[in-house]
Formats: structure tokens, C-alpha cells, sequence
């Protein structure tokens, strides 16, 4: 088996005639595999299971008793962390990108699912699959668009490989541990990342042009948790522009796509261990949450700092002004009635007295999962009962947000 022949194939996210169209989609890759109908029992957005794959996956769903989980899935632990020698050209210090070398190195897996940048546009996602260590730099750093990942599964399969590892969002995830006992793979190791909302590359290409003169000099952007997005710029230069003084009253309405402002999965809870930002407070926020998440991070013992992950602020008030804003958007953006001169002072009070660490991330899930019934309940209000598990309600509650009749999940579990 020659190994070097692959490990420069792509598929090219934009080649769409060769996916067949889906409502609620966001390309995954099931749809472009032998056998596309599987997206009916494999895709979140129809008609999930997140009990049923929590209990696969980790032996057991998530426990409204333990602090965090209904926030966040199933985990054993949670850290803030960083490399000791962060990598360059890592969106943050290299620590998804490690793991995935070190199983490499070690032989633990024959290959690793992941994304690259297309080599015509380094915004742009594309799948590959990578057989060598030294070839996981590639991979390093964020790509904004859809890419068919899972479409790889079964090029991987025909190869021959029979351990494997994918890094992957959450909606890639969710379909990947739908199929995982069908594939025929000995093992599978799953690195998850949360998913901070996507869309085109195209749209994603408008957003630099609004926020900086010279978009193409942009090598990196990264929404904070200090409620600021950083650029990067080819000459060296680094930039921070508040969240609140972001142009988003100039996006189209459908910037973010229906799927992205209905996806109940922000932390990525069907993965192995989730490695993000939200919790990190200016580091990486790391969970495990099986003992082969506590195997992958052990991988890099004598690599990583490892700190309790802290907790700061009140996200209540900051997620009842979303929920207005969200049902005064009628479908689009959330709106911001904020005066302009109002915008500096907030923007510097926020990293300093808003909620930080942890309680940013409460708040973050809490705003996805308001956002997610309102904007169902107000475009497909049919798919409720299908698409919101009763956890989300959970969370909801404490926002005056109860179920209507018809809109309650049967399989997905009591109402804690």
C-alpha cells in the first residue's frame, strides 16, 4: 500500500455538482459518499439522536447533577492549557495539530481526516488525509466555508487504513458517530473543535473586506474571548476590533446559513476530547470526555501546561439582551440599538466585567440555544420536535422560553 499516493488528494469544497442538494445542509460529505441516503439517519439536522450517541459514545448521557453538563455534554475534565513551544502558524499554540502528530509519529493511526487550505484560496477549507507527522503543519490555522469531510471515509477504507483520526466540527461529528459501527474501521480517535457559526468562503471574504482596507494582507482572524476579534497581517502588524464594533448590520440577513442559527451542538459533545477557546480566557479550553480524550491529552504530558479553567462575571443579563435582539432581528443578524459613542465605553467594560472563562462559555451556549428555538420556531416551526433535544429547553428556561405544544422531543430524554 503506498500511502504517498494519497496524502495529496483533496475534493474541493466548491465542486457542488457532485453533491446532491439538501435542505438544512452543511456538507459534511455523507451526502457525496456511495450511498447519500444515509444523510436521512446520519445528519443532526433532520432527526437526531443526542442521547442515544451520547450513551454510544461515552457510555452515558449527559447528567443534569454534575456542574456544566447540560452546558457543555459528558467530560471528565475541563482545563485551560497551551503548549510550552507553541507551534507557528497555529491558530492558537498547536494543541489540536499536536495530538494528531504525535498519533502519527507513534503509529497509533494510519492517517488523519482533517482540513487544509486550498492552495488558491487560504480561506477556504478542503479535505485531506494525512499519513506523515510533518505533514500535519498543513493543517494548522482556521478556515471559514463548507468542506466535505466525511467524504474521505471511504477513499480511507479502500486504502486500506483500519486506525484512523478525524478533526472535525460538530456537524461532521455528529453524522461521523451516526455511521461510526457501519464503516468497518478498527478504530477511530476523534478530535472536536466547537463551532463559532459558518459560512461561505465567499461571505466569509465580504466580512474582511468590511472590517479591514486591505482584506488580502489578513493571515489570521480569531474571535476572542475578551469580546475582541484579532487580525493578523502579512507585514507582522496585529489588530483587535471589539465585538461591538463589528459591521454586522452590513451582512445580509443570510450571512449565517439556517443550519449554523439552529445547531444545538456548539461544544462538539459527540467527540473524544474538544479543544477551543470559549472557556480558555486567553488560552485553549480543553475537555475530555472519554478515557480515549484522556488518552489523546495524555499524549502530550511533557508538552502542555495544564490549569484549572476559572470563571468570572454574570451571563445572565448579557443573554437576555441577545434573546431581544435575536426577536427583534426577524430571521437575520441580531440586531444592536446601542448608541454609537455608547460602543468604546461598553467594548472596554466588557472584557472586564462581562462574563469571562467558563461563565463566557454558559453564555455562549445559552445564546445558541435561545437562538436555536427562535429561529425555528419562526422559519420551520414543523422541525421543532425533531431538532431540539429537551436539554436545550433546560437552558432556555431561565429565559422565559418554555415548549409549545407539538415542539417537545420524545426520544431525547426527560426535562431535567
Amino acid at each position: 500500500m503506498d500511502h504517498h499516493l494519497f496524502e495529496q488528494k483533496t475534493i474541493h469544497p466548491s465542486v457542488s455538482d457532485s453533491a446532491p442538494h439538501r435542505s438544512l445542509c452543511t456538507d459534511c460529505g455523507v451526502s457525496r459518499t456511495s450511498q447519500p441516503k444515509r444523510c436521512a439517519s446520519a445528519c443532526q439536522f433532520i432527526q437526531p439522536d443526542y442521547m442515544g450517541l451520547e450513551i454510544q459514545v461515552h457510555g452515558r448521557h449527559r447528567s443534569p447533577d454534575k456542574v456544566d453538563e447540560l452546558h457543555f455534554g459528558p467530560f471528565t475534565h475541563m482545563y485551560r492549557a497551551s503548549l510550552k513551544n507553541p507551534r507557528p502558524g497555529a491558530q492558537w499554540s498547536g494543541i489540536t495539530t499536536r495530538i494528531a502528530e504525535k498519533l502519527l509519529e507513534n503509529a497509533t493511526v494510519d492517517a488523519v481526516l482533517t482540513m487544509e487550505a486550498d492552495p488558491i484560496d487560504k480561506w477556504r477549507p478542503v479535505p485531506v488525509l494525512i499519513t506523515k507527522s510533518q505533514d500535519m503543519q498543513r493543517a494548522r490555522g482556521m478556515r471559514m466555508g463548507y468542506a466535505p469531510l466525511l467524504s474521505l471515509l471511504e477513499p480511507a477504507r479502500d486504502l486500506g487504513y483500519k486506525k484512523i483520526a478525524i478533526i472535525g466540527i460538530p456537524c461532521q461529528i455528529y453524522a461521523l458517530r451516526a455511521l461510526e459501527k457501519s464503516l468497518g474501521f478498527e478504530d477511530i480517535f476523534v478530535i472536536g473543535t466547537p463551532c463559532s457559526d459558518n459560512t461561505t468562503t465567499e461571505n466569509f471574504h465580504q466580512f474582511l473586506k468590511l472590517i479591514d482596507p486591505n482584506p488580502s494582507e489578513i493571515t489570521y482572524l480569531e474571535f476572542k474571548a475578551n469580546y475582541h476579534v484579532e487580525l493578523r497581517f502579512q507585514s507582522g502588524g496585529v489588530k483587535e476590533i471589539p465585538f461591538l464594533q463589528l459591521p454586522l448590520s452590513e451582512l445580509p440577513q443570510d450571512f449565517f446559513p439556517l443550519t449554523c442559527r439552529t445547531c444545538v451542538d456548539y461544544t462538539n459533545v459527540l467527540s473524544d476530547i474538544t479543544i477551543g477557546y470559549m472557556g480558555g480566557e486567553g488560552e485553549q479550553w480543553i475537555i475530555t470526555r472519554n478515557k480515549k480524550g484522556e488518552e489523546l491529552l495524555a499524549l502530550l504530558a511533557e508538552e502542555i501546561v495544564l490549569k484549572k479553567p476559572g470563571s468570572a462575571g454574570n451571563r445572565h443579563s448579557a443573554v437576555i439582551g441577545f434573546k431581544k435582539n435575536v426577536e427583534l432581528a426577524a430571521g437575520g443578524l441580531p440586531l444592536r440599538k446601542m448608541p454609537n459613542w455608547l460602543r468604546p465605553i461598553v467594548s472596554w467594560l466588557m472584557p472586564k466585567v462581562g462574563p469571562r472563562g467558563l461563565e463566557f462559555a454558559r453564555t455562549r451556549v445559552e445564546m445558541k440555544a435561545i437562538e436555536s428555538i427562535l429561529h425555528l420556531r419562526r422559519e420551520l416551526p414543523s422541525r421543532m420536535k425533531n431538532m431540539i433535544p429537551n436539554h436545550i429547553w433546560s437552558l432556555a428556561r431561565a429565559y422565559d422560553l418554555e415548549p409549545k405544544e407539538g415542539e417537545l422531543m420524545r426520544s431525547s430524554g426527560p426535562l431535567p
